[in-house]
């Protein structure tokens, strides 16, 4: 369990990082570490799994790109093998499975929307089951953020 200093500072991290030239130093210097440290830390939570993810949310459509969910059906049998085929492309973030006749469920990210469609046509090619795409037609902002354990001292 991260100490509580660190509880703190994960929580400062959870929002508002700072958009300035040097914002890991700004952050570092307001928890009295240096910019160096502050990245030490990162890349060890990162790796013992004390975070899953540390970086900006990008509207990947305001630079031209596409952005998808997409599902397919997948007999069970190959299930396992057709999500290791799926899941070995750069664009695709991740897959999963669902109790649905759509069983297999994925997030593509491509630069731009002929990318996109050529990664689902090869991904249909090279396993021979259709893809269901899902584009987004509409963006809502939520801004869900999860409390950390009890930040204060245990």
């Amino acid at each position: 369990m991260p100490s509580l200093e660190d509880r703190r500072l994960i929580a400062a991290l959870h929002g508002g990082f700072p958009l300035g030239d040097r914002p890991y130093a700004e952050v570092a210097a307001a928890h009295g570490l240096t910019e160096e440290q502050l990245l030490e830390k990162l890349r060890a939570w990162l790796a013992q799994g004390v975070l899953t993810r540390f970086g900006p949310l990008f509207q990947i459509e305001r630079a031209g790109g596409r952005f998808l969910l997409a599902a397919m059906t997948v007999p069970e049998a190959r299930f396992d093998a057709v999500a290791a085929q799926v899941g070995a492309w750069p664009e695709v973030a991740h897959n999963y499975r669902r109790e649905h006749a759509l069983n297999m469920w994925f997030v593509l990210a491509a630069e731009t929307h002929a990318q996109a469609d050529a990664v689902l046509a090869r991904i249909e090619a090279d396993t021979g089951l259709t893809v269901y795409a899902f584009p987004k037609e509409k963006e809502y902002f939520v801004e869900l953020k999860l409390p950390l354990e009890a930040i204060h001292a245990d």
